[in-house]
């Protein structure tokens, strides 16, 4: 899979943004601040929903602006797909899939992309949360039906909140509160199947996480990840350290006596205490957490094992060729060892898409298109030559917004207008994200 034309309208500091990438290596070059990685950040939406920097979609929204659209269209092999998506800055984001209204949660089907970013440090640095994130991630990507899941489990986790925490205040004893049955049952049902599926994730990554780390680090240092799971009475949100995942039983009956277990200490502090939202992956190397005592190379080496594991892992189990992989200003942090290793891994792939403020950092093989931005607007580009046998679509990949019309006129989609609103490029349809 490849991306061959991408189009912004109110983008982040883009007010318009147009631009043609091939196959291969494609690099965009900037200084810091001039919005490259706002290229990247759009590109990675269609798959994760999602930004890598930003938890919420407005600071995606340009200054002023009520809504931005980013499309794409992508190639596998002589097929090709316009996938559009209007980002409101307030209710329910807007999707289309060439030209016909879809709902947001249905762009992951047809988009796969692997973004690593200097952030990913906090996957294996930081909070359980980020690790909570990034597994969520790539299991819908895996599986576009989990995201139905996931937000299912997170809105019933927060009725449940909500009412413990009403029963807290007013005293409330658990024997009479009845409807709270009704919600362990809904929490039991989804934190399970969630549960269950980031078990299999972690069994699928541990040899690909292996092969990368060694390809990266030239070293084999055991890299290891395991789920605590506080169904199993490991709470990483309390700063335990257990890697139990070896369920005695099913996952389902574990989940319900752990919340009977918990059901005090839960109307006590009104917070609901077990389930996957509470749960950590952890990460070893050497037998030893990495959160603690990795040194910083091996903190990159598996942050970057991570996402080159998943890109495998997709890769492996898909119908849409290579997931699109994005390198996000990592080569200025690698040393020249690193460099080239990754470049080499990198090269791979149907298409891979790499940032940067200094064109010398990044290897030479991976400098085949180069795309310079400037100040939220691209100042140039180097030719791409036609994907798949087939000719660029019409259009200067230099160009205004308006010069994108000629690129994306057979798809049965409206152009966008530089001139125009979000909402002129893509009309309201009527379909609610309830991500």
């Amino acid at each position: 899979m490849i991306v061959e034309h991408l189009s912004l309208v109110d983008f982040r500091n883009y007010a318009a943004a147009d631009v043609v990438l091939g196959a291969g290596a494609n690099v965009f070059i900037g200084r810091n601040g001039q919005g490259k990685t706002n290229l990247a950040e759009a590109l990675a939406y269609f798959a994760t929903l999602g930004s890598h920097r930003v938890s919420t979609d407005a600071p995606m929204v340009r200054h002023g602006a009520d809504a931005a659209v980013v499309r794409a269209r992508l190639a596998h092999g002589r097929r090709r797909v316009v996938l559009e998506v209007q980002i409101n800055k307030q209710g329910s984001n807007k999707a289309r899939v060439g030209g016909a209204p879809v709902k947001p949660a249905e762009l992951p089907r047809y988009a796969q992309v692997v973004l690593f970013a200097p952030e990913d440090l906090q996957i294996v640095r930081g909070d359980p949360s980020a690790r909570r994130r990034f597994a969520d991630q790539l299991l819908v990507q895996r599986s576009p039906r989990m995201a139905g899941v996931i937000a299912d489990y997170d809105r019933v986790l927060r009725q449940r909140n909500a009412l413990l925490k009403s029963a807290r205040a007013r005293g409330i004893r658990g024997d009479q509160l009845g409807t709270l049955d009704v919600w362990d049952d809904k929490l039991v049902t989804l934190g399970a199947a969630l549960i269950d599926a980031r078990l299999a994730l972690a069994a699928d990554l541990a040899g690909p996480l292996s092969r990368a780390y060694a390809a990266i680090a030239g070293a084999d240092h055991d890299p290891r990840l395991e789920w605590a799971l506080s169904v199993q009475g490991a709470d990483p949100e309390e700063g335990a350290d257990d890697e139990r995942t070896e369920l005695e039983g099913s996952t389902v009956d574990l989940f319900r006596a752990a919340l009977a277990a918990k059901r005090p200490a839960e109307l006590e502090r009104g917070i609901t205490l077990v389930g996957p939202h509470r749960d950590d992956l952890v990460l070893r190397v050497r037998g030893l957490p990495v959160r603690g005592y990795a040194s910083h190379g091996e903190s990159w080496s598996v942050a970057l094992g991570l996402r080159l594991a998943s890109a495998e892992l997709l890769r492996s189990e898909s119908m849409l060729g290579d997931p699109i992989l994005i390198l996000d200003d990592v080569f200025a942090e690698l040393d020249a060892d690193r460099r080239a290793r990754l470049a080499a891994l990198a090269a791979d792939y149907e298409q891979v898409i790499v940032t940067s403020a200094v064109e010398a950092d990044v290897p030479e093989a991976l400098r085949a298109h180069v795309v310079r931005v400037e100040a939220g607007t691209i100042v140039g580009i180097e030719p791409v030559e036609p994907a798949a046998g087939e000719p660029v679509a019409a259009g200067s990949a230099g160009s205004e917004a308006g010069g994108s019309e000629p690129a994306v006129r057979d798809t049965g989609v409206p152009a966008m207008d530089a001139g125009g609103s979000a909402t002129d490029a893509v009309p309201p349809v009527g379909v609610a994200d309830d991500r």
